[in-house]
């Protein structure tokens, strides 16, 4: 997969990750269509905006629709909530699935035979190091995040054959305006550095980029008891 030349959509692309997707796209050379809720925030000269809502079906097929040319589709759009799953409010934790799992999947689905049609091309999942472990304070988005991350191996298969490379890019902490209301002090990624990383990934064919040490540490504790992994992580504030 060649950045160069490609038409790439990328949701979420108003800001933080999203943002810096589209503009490493432009610098390699690829058309870009950024989208985001409000089209009047996206703001990165050289992109063509479209409008989309991701939880909402009818936006996803007009955006398919809008962009036929498509061959490398970036999921990157999310929210997070800091929702537990006892006590916290149901239609909350109902919005972090929606966007997250049924959101990135209506996006596959409609873009699925857009991309067969132009050779199959690539999917990016934006993912997060908390598909992989809970925190309490955070957990909806844990679950919706997880979920994410078993559809994106689910999806890899079923678009094998028609030459779609699916990859899921899984980061840690990153210094956007999500992670300013979330109660945390350790370092926070560049964002430039996840979307350079996420597209040098693509290029070399990988269905797995793991952006920093932290992410790395998670996966790695997985074959652990987990004991061992959330007697070390600090209690929730």
């Amino acid at each position: 997969m060649r950045i160069s030349g490609s038409t790439a959509l990328v949701t979420g692309a108003n800001r933080g990750i999203g943002r810096h997707l589209a503009e490493e796209l432009l610098k390699r050379g690829a058309k870009v269509y950024a989208t985001a809720r409000r089209p009047e925030s996206v703001g990165i000269p050289g992109v063509e905006v479209l409008r989309l809502d991701i939880t909402d079906p009818v936006s996803v097929k007009a955006a398919a629709a809008a962009a036929q040319d498509v061959d490398l589709l970036i999921n990157n759009a999310g929210i997070a909530t800091g929702t537990n799953l006892v006590t916290g409010d149901v239609d909350t934790i109902r919005r972090e699935l929606d966007t997250h799992f049924w959101g990135t999947l209506d996006m596959v689905r409609a873009f699925a035979p857009v991309l067969a049609a132009n050779g199959g091309g690539a999917i990016v999942n934006v993912l997060s190091a908390a598909s992989w472990f809970s925190y309490d304070g955070n957990n909806a988005y844990s679950v919706a995040k997880s979920a994410e991350w078993s559809l994106t191996n689910g999806v890899r298969l079923e678009l094998a054959g028609q030459n779609t490379l699916v990859t899921g890019v899984i980061l840690g902490a990153a210094d956007t305006d999500i992670m300013a209301g979330i109660d945390y002090d350790g370092p926070l990624l560049d964002p430039a550095d996840v979307a350079r990383a996420a597209l040098d990934g693509v290029e070399a064919r990988e269905v797995e980029v793991v952006v920093g040490d932290w992410s790395a540490h998670v996966k790695a504790s997985l074959a652990a008891d987990p004991s061992e992994f959330y007697g070390r992580l600090p209690a929730a504030s």
